[in-house]
């Protein structure tokens, strides 16, 4: 070989162990987080340990689990991850030598007889990565291989936090049915009441007529939230990867919560939040894949060697006589490519400064998700409160209201429309119960909250 691709292939050697630099990085967004949370400056800046035991849940807890093993959408994530790896490997492997092997048996008829010839060779190829081109290809698949990691926890977390928000509405629609059930018999009793009063000859037949048709109303609300409550089943149960019968318990109320806490700093989210870690990755990766476009355009230096050996019996093959080798370096470089290569790199720096900017609209918006939470759970603890309130004051209403119909003071429409607004006040009141425990599950998912995946099992004291 000559002296200077001797020399080359030195600088080659030297050169491929340096790791090359994304193009660009994080703090190229130019974002600074803030210290504390605007929507709650002075919420503690710790951090909860297990984000699905603040709702004081057993079932929760074991469903949470069942998901996290169970849930299709984590094995497609899985095997989307096992893809990534594989293909980080298939990415590095082209920093490798390439060896092949090949052997062939020849015969020959002549009028002196027949002849037979056998043959082995082995090629050895490999490209010097001398401007850390391979490099740039192989650690832009370890970053892909990174992102897909990352994806699989969001994955992980999302499922968790769907099954939270699932369970909370099934538990919701419950509470609706059984809510709707006793407003049929509110509305059964209210007809045998004023039924009672026209055999009396105290109430005309129209009351009895507007009875009736509010208990039909009744019962046509019922049927309607037994079917939501059946779709809830269903839905939940095809996040736990069982078959959708809808035969799930759920005899549990809705928690009661804790006060906030346990939710770090704006800061953390941007180490703690897949989706921001997978950006993060594939900003890398962008990055990386740019650079070895630009490295395209340099010379490449390959080197190819190869065995040759043949002779009239296998056990000839070996004898060093019969074997020829050669060893042959060469270097290429694109002279005219139609502007490929050109156009390649600038298609490839302009992926890179998208992903940079897909970063940052990631972290805008998972910062945005944890302050809209953080505020709408001061906002939906009052609007619990007020409810509350409401509720209890409509119940006595109308306990007021059924004994001045008694006694013949109010009329069926004042009762009836006591009962509605009761009935309201008190569904209105589960659904603010719901929206703020899924708020809360809404939260602990903005800021990528830990949990376990094994519920916990308590122990005798």
């Amino acid at each position: 070989m000559p002296k200077h691709l001797v020399l080359l292939a030195t600088t080659a050697l030297l050169t491929t162990s340096c790791a090359s630099a994304p193009l660009y990085q994080a703090r190229d967004a130019g974002l600074s987080a803030a210290p504390v949370w605007a929507a709650a400056p002075a919420l503690p800046a710790d951090r909860l340990d297990d984000w699905v035991v603040t709702f004081n849940d057993p079932v929760l807890e074991s469903l949470v689990a069942e998901a996290d093993a169970a849930n299709y959408s984590i094995a497609a994530a899985v095997a989307r991850y096992e893809g990534a790896r594989a293909s980080a490997r298939s990415a590095n492997a082209g920093r490798m030598p390439s060896i092949s092997a090949d052997g062939g048996v020849t015969q020959r008829e002549a009028n002196a007889g027949s002849s037979t010839t056998y043959s082995l060779g082995a090629s050895v190829s490999w490209e010097a990565d001398v401007w850390g081109r391979l490099t740039d290809r192989a650690l832009a698949g370890v970053a892909d291989a990174e992102a897909s990691q990352a994806d699989l926890e969001g994955a992980r977390l999302s499922v968790a936090g769907s099954v939270a928000k699932a369970w909370f509405f099934l538990i919701e629609a419950r509470l609706q049915s059984e809510l709707a059930a006793f407003d049929v018999e509110t509305k059964e009793q209210s007809l045998s009441l004023v039924d009672r009063r026209f055999q009396r000859g105290v109430s005309r037949s129209s009351d009895v007529r507007t009875a009736r048709s509010a208990l039909a109303s009744s019962r046509a609300a019922l049927a309607s939230r037994l079917r939501t409550e059946a779709a809830a089943a269903r839905s939940l149960e095809i996040l736990l990867g069982r078959y959708p019968d809808a035969s799930l318990p759920h005899d549990s109320d809705l928690p009661e919560l804790p006060a906030l806490a346990g939710v770090g700093a704006p800061g953390d989210l941007l180490a703690r939040r897949p989706d921001v870690q997978a950006a993060e990755a594939r900003l890398a990766s962008a990055g990386l894949r740019a650079s070895e476009a630009r490295r395209a355009l340099l010379p490449r230096l390959t080197l190819t060697g190869s065995l040759d050996a043949s002779a009239p019996d296998l056990g000839d093959l070996i004898d060093s006589d019969a074997v020829i080798g050669s060893l042959i370096g060469g270097l290429t470089a694109p002279i005219f490519s139609g502007g490929a290569l050109r156009a390649e790199r600038d298609r490839a720096e302009a992926a890179a400064r998208t992903q940079l900017a897909v970063y940052a609209s990631t972290v805008l918006t998972a910062w945005r998700e944890a302050e809209d939470a953080i505020h709408a759970d001061a906002a939906l603890a009052d609007r619990v409160e007020a409810l509350t309130a409401a509720a209890e004051e409509a119940a006595e209403a109308e306990a007021l209201v059924l004994r001045q119909y008694t006694s013949g003071v109010a009329t069926i429409f004042e009762l009836l429309d006591a009962q509605s607004r009761r009935i309201s006040a008190e569904s209105f009141l589960i659904s603010a119960r719901r929206e703020r425990a899924t708020n809360r599950v809404d939260l602990y998912l903005a800021i990528a909250g830990n949990y376990r995946t094994t519920p916990t099992v308590a122990t005798e004291g």
